[in-house]
């Protein structure tokens, strides 16, 4: 596909993006063990109902959304790339703030990461192709199946496993450098995806109109979809909160790292990835805000919940 846009973003930038996912992944997996998956395997609900709602509503509805709504074909590809991609960790930190279930959080974003490696690729290709507006754009360009998977498996899943095995072998250290990791990779991502904005000011101030509402518009309906499917399966309060938060923070920095590997000259998908990883911090942090001062009730109990933050 060629929709080249003149984008100012200089290549060796790739590798330091690919390494901030890398550790944030890592930063993530400190505190997860083979026995949160298992618990979450003898629980099921919470991470069935964000599974469900992130990996297969999410993609659907998305793909109906661009079709029904005539969305350009090359937005609407930058928009189905996000819905194919994991939560990222930054869904972690926002869950934490706003006193969610931390431990469904991190357990969903382990597991969503670990069927990423399939999952992405696979739901890229299928929506793209059953939207007809996309499918002659996806007839024109090739997907790299096996080098997306590669991609996936080297920033999501070894850090993942590394983390997980340090944090099993060697808890006292990363006890000293879970947070700092976490806070100094999120911001340099953050740094990173305002220096490329700002760097493509006029494109992007150009473009404003096309891509914003359809940006603001997915993520809100991601996290309606995440809201109500754990309230239809019957989840408490700080588990919801969790399973929202992870249904609409997606890892907008892996979609920017496959784009730039894969489809460097597919610049209007680009505009969308790259806003969305703006733009969910800003709506992540105002929802926060709001529960961060309202906390979860015990709905058996009818008290706040105390294991909130657990």
């Amino acid at each position: 596909m060629n929709d080249a846009l003149p984008l100012q973003f200089d290549p060796s930038g790739l590798i330091l993006l690919n390494a901030i996912i890398a550790l944030m992944m890592l930063g993530v997996s400190f505190e997860l063990r083979v026995s949160d998956f298992r618990r979450v395997a003898a629980r099921p609900a919470g991470a069935l109902a964000g599974l469900a709602a992130q990996a297969v509503l999410t993609p659907a509805a998305t793909c109906l959304v661009t079709w029904l709504f005539n969305v350009d074909p090359a937005l609407a590809l930058g928009m189905m790339l996000v819905a194919a991609c994991p939560s990222g960790a930054l869904s972690n930190i926002l869950t934490w703030r706003a006193r969610g279930t931390v431990a469904l959080s991190v357990s969903l974003t382990g597991i969503s990461s670990l069927a990423a490696v399939v999952l992405t690729p696979l739901n890229f290709a299928l929506y793209s192709w059953l939207n007809p507006r996309t499918r002659e754009l996806m007839q024109e360009i090739t997907i790299p199946v096996g080098g997306i998977l590669a991609q996936v498996a080297l920033v999501l899943i070894v850090p993942m496993l590394l983390g997980m095995f340090l944090g099993a072998r060697a808890p006292r250290l990363t006890r000293v450098v879970e947070r700092p990791l976490r806070t100094v990779s999120l911001f340099v991502l953050v740094a990173f995806i305002v220096i490329a904005f700002a760097e493509n000011r006029a494109l992007f101030v150009a473009r404003f109109p096309d891509f914003f509402w359809l940006v603001v518009g997915q993520n809100a309906m991601a996290l309606v979809i995440g809201m109500v499917v754990a309230r239809a399966a019957r989840l408490s309060e700080a588990d919801r909160r969790a399973v929202t938060i992870e249904v609409g923070i997606h890892n907008s920095g892996l979609g920017l790292a496959i784009l730039f590997t894969f489809f460097p000259s597919a610049g209007s998908m680009m505009l969308i990835v790259a806003f969305w990883g703006v733009w969910h911090l800003v709506s992540g942090l105002l929802l926060t805000s709001w529960w961060a001062r309202r906390p979860p009730v015990d709905e058996c109990a009818g008290v706040p919940a105390a294991a909130g933050r657990a």
